[in-house]
């Protein structure tokens, strides 16, 4: 649909967003190590997508996975399934709409909030997926649910900020995050009502679209606002002071300003007539 490229949305509380960079770094090594046979074979890739992932059967306990693939309790399957992808598009695409957002709702939020936001996130998009899918044996992974959260969360506190997108992928587009994220949560909406039958989880995109929502007021700055109402770039130059030429008197056409000299005797002299 469009691919988010830049935001002019500077940081105000913080001053690296370490946590976004480091779960970018985090799901990178991660696909490099066990997501693709550059390192591994591929039935070790394959082991580690049933180990990781979720999989609702097994998360509800209704099934178990074979012990030589029981490495995590199931109930931890609901985050560690946000850092496996499937391929190499899959991880830019996900990490793109990370890199593009999660730095201003860390700002919003700080360090720790911030990433305890992104995981639950990613648990709702898990639980989403359980929900629409509860007999599903297929591992479900990808950071998709928490991404859909931040996504969610930027634009309740940023809908007016200008965001350069690759619309159709190929059109240079810079539209307000209203519009831009607006018409990407309806796709997802649309999508999730009218094409079930599709490989992509929808609903575990929804999932996390409203817990980035509903978690975002209690996990904001209380200084935070919701809404902006004025565009971040849209700045209103200073009014510049008088010019003064030297000695003290006013340039030419510029306003004539009375200044009172100090007097000798350590006081005011206001009447000379």
């Amino acid at each position: 649909m469009f691919i988010p490229l830049h935001d002019a949305n500077v940081l105000k509380h913080i001053r690296i967003q370490y946590v976004t960079l480091a779960l970018i770094l985090a799901n990178c090594l991660i696909w490099l190590t066990l997501g693709t046979t550059i390192l591994v074979s591929e039935n070790t890739v394959k082991a580690a997508i049933f180990s990781f992932g979720f999989i609702p059967v097994v998360a509800s306990g209704a099934q178990e996975l074979p012990a030589a693939m029981q490495f995590i309790p199931a109930w931890a399957s609901y985050v560690s399934y946000t850092f496996l992808h499937g391929d190499l598009m899959h991880l830019a695409g996900n990490m793109l709409f990370v890199w593009v957002f999660g730095d201003n709702v860390e700002d919003a939020m700080g360090h720790l909030k911030y990433l305890v936001f992104y995981l639950v996130c990613g648990a709702a998009g898990a639980a989403m997926h359980a929900f629409m899918l509860p007999q599903s044996e297929s591992p479900l992974i990808g950071a998709s649910g928490a991404a859909a959260g931040v996504v969610a969360a930027y634009l309740l506190l940023h809908p007016n900020v200008k965001v350069w997108v690759l619309a159709l992928g190929r059109i240079p587009l810079r539209l307000s995050a209203l519009w831009v994220i607006g018409a990407w949560i309806l796709f997802q909406l649309l999508n999730f009502a009218f094409n079930s039958e599709d490989q992509v989880s929808w609903a575990a995109h929804v999932g996390g679209i409203a817990a980035g929502a509903v978690l975002l007021p209690l996990f904001k700055r209380r200084n935070m606002p919701l809404f902006d109402r004025v565009p971040v770039d849209e700045v209103i130059p200073p009014v510049p002071p008088p010019a003064v030429a030297e000695e003290g008197y006013p340039l030419p056409g510029q306003p004539q300003v009375e200044t009172v000299q100090p007097s000798p005797w350590g006081r005011q002299d206001k009447d000379r007539r």
